[in-house]
């Protein structure tokens, strides 16, 4: 089992769209684009995107985006695309009638999609971190401090991998 870390669920918005008419993988494969980008970026990757499962999953990101702006006074410019998921459904089973009145069954796959965005704005880690970037722009010293920045050229190039290799 594996422990998650504690979400302030004042910072995430979600939305969860189930039993549509398509495959995981096709959806999946859209998914993996756009997990990760920001709001405005996910909707003009979808909007040019020439799959199927684009559409669903665009009025999916909308929609998630609608209840942060609604319901908890989000930013439009500051929501990414925290979690992106896509698990199987039911199968949807159809007949198919064959030859010699025999009958063959026809499975319809269905998926569940959930999308998660985050606002940045509120986001305390995303805060602790841009204060310590501005911390350590004023103050240079900060961010070597107490490590060995002695690299040679022969400590750099002599490691191994792709630099020896003729």
């Amino acid at each position: 089992m594996r422990k998650r870390g504690k979400r302030n669920p004042y910072t995430e918005v979600y939305a969860l769209s189930q039993h549509i008419r398509m495959s995981a993988h096709k959806a999946r494969r859209v998914i993996d684009q756009i997990r990760g980008r920001s709001y405005e970026e996910a909707l003009m990757i979808l909007e040019l995107m020439p799959y199927r499962a684009c559409y669903p999953i665009f009025k999916l990101i909308y929609s998630a985006a609608a209840n942060g702006i609604h319901n908890m006074g989000f930013d439009e410019a500051s929501l990414v695309i925290s979690k992106a998921e896509v698990n199987e459904g039911t199968a949807m089973k159809r007949v198919k009638p064959q030859a010699r009145g025999r009958s063959y069954l026809i499975k319809r796959p269905t998926c569940h999609i959930t999308i998660v965005l985050r606002d940045l704005s509120v986001d305390e880690e995303y805060i602790k971190q841009s204060k310590y970037m501005i911390l350590c722009s004023k103050n240079p010293g900060l961010i070597n401090k107490n490590k060995n920045t002695s690299l040679t050229r022969h400590d750099t190039y002599s490691s191994g991998g792709l630099w020896d290799k003729k």
